[in-house]
């Protein structure tokens, strides 16, 4: 048994607040005995739910707060009203001061962004937090960033993300070099942004501790041709919620291709458990939550309308990147990219 990872709950973000946000923590609870829990937001919503559940109140610390940031606020104006008081803001100070390991919330991702921003700064040598994703593929799984925190990225900011994409593949895939690929609208080194192809000459020839893969197109993301996937948060968004979607139309043609004709049904039945592996791997609460790499401290953000399930996938995420220390790996890379650079300038 690992130590103790206190992880950080927003109890009062997301679209369902601590109906939600306490099942959750009691399933991870069951997956993580060892796991500690600071729950933040208002006690007379969030203690009913903790009275439920017993074995995971025996091992929770309670941050009361009635103020919770909207989902529709703006960022600044969170920033400005929510700080200091509100639910998502005192779990992030838990982690600035050490009392937790990790936060999780499924409030306003752009509030969500400011403040861990604010709250924990970022890591020196990095420019912007990106958010990374865990992505399905045919292979296993890959990590996609940026996939919202930023509009644009210029072409350090995209190497930087690459730095942050193998220190979480490391961390949570096990492998020593991470093979990573900038998002291009093609392989050949002619096409794409003038960022991207600058990005692309310095992660070639860069001492990186990655395997510089090149271009990879859309499908390549889903084939799993590399570990990490490296874009900016407009294109990485949108790349995600395509993704989203497809996979639930794929779902509603099954459904209604299985329910056409007694034959069909039949076969259904025959076939229900292909299906019912295929509804798991496609299941987005499987794979929620999305980190933002780069800041001192874990910060995951859980999809707003997700259920228990999805929520405590979040909360798994938080707990496997504070177990295997990944903030001080990211450091550490990011300090000895920029030491090797001064050197080879130095030459």
């Amino acid at each position: 048994m690992g130590a103790p990872v206190t992880i950080a709950l927003d109890a009062m973000g997301g679209d369902h607040g601590p109906s939600v946000v306490i099942p959750a923590a009691a399933i991870v609870a069951i997956r993580h005995p060892e796991a500690r829990f600071l729950i933040v937001g208002d006690g007379a919503r969030v203690e009913p739910e903790l009275r439920a559940h017993p074995a995971l109140a025996a091992k929770t610390e309670f941050i009361h707060t009635d103020i919770a940031v909207a989902m529709d606020a703006k960022p600044s104006q969170a920033l400005r009203k929510g700080r200091w008081k509100s639910s998502m803001w005192l779990a992030l100070e838990t982690v600035r001061d050490g009392r937790a390991d990790a936060a999780v919330s499924a409030g306003n991702t752009g509030a969500l962004v400011a403040m861990a921003k604010f709250c924990l700064k970022t890591i020196a040598g990095i420019d912007r937090p990106a958010i990374a994703a865990i992505w399905p593929t045919i292979e296993s799984e890959c990590i996609v960033l940026d996939v919202g925190a930023n509009v644009g990225a210029d072409s350090r900011q995209l190497v930087e993300f690459a730095l942050m994409g193998a220190a979480m593949a490391r961390a949570l895939f096990g492998v020593e070099r991470p093979s990573v690929g900038l998002l291009n609208i093609g392989v050949e080194e002619v096409k794409g942004l003038d960022e991207i192809r600058k990005a692309a000459a310095v992660l070639k020839d860069a001492p990186l501790p990655i395997r510089y893969h090149g271009f990879v197109e859309g499908d390549d993301v889903g084939r799993g041709a590399v570990d990490v996937v490296v874009t900016d948060g407009f294109t990485g968004n949108i790349a995600l919620k395509t993704a989203e979607g497809t996979a639930k139309q794929i779902a509603e043609y099954l459904r209604a291709a299985m329910g056409r004709s007694l034959l069909a049904r039949i076969g259904a039945v025959l076939a229900q458990g292909a299906f019912r592996a295929l509804k798991e791997k496609m299941d987005p609460r499987q794979l929620n939550g999305g980190i933002f790499l780069g800041l001192n401290g874990i910060v995951v953000k859980s999809h707003g309308g997700t259920d228990a399930t999805g929520f405590a996938s979040a909360v798994d995420l938080a707990y496997d990147m504070a177990s295997n220390g990944v903030v001080k790996h990211l450091a550490n890379d990011v300090a000895g990219f920029h030491a090797k650079l001064e050197l080879e300038g130095a030459a």
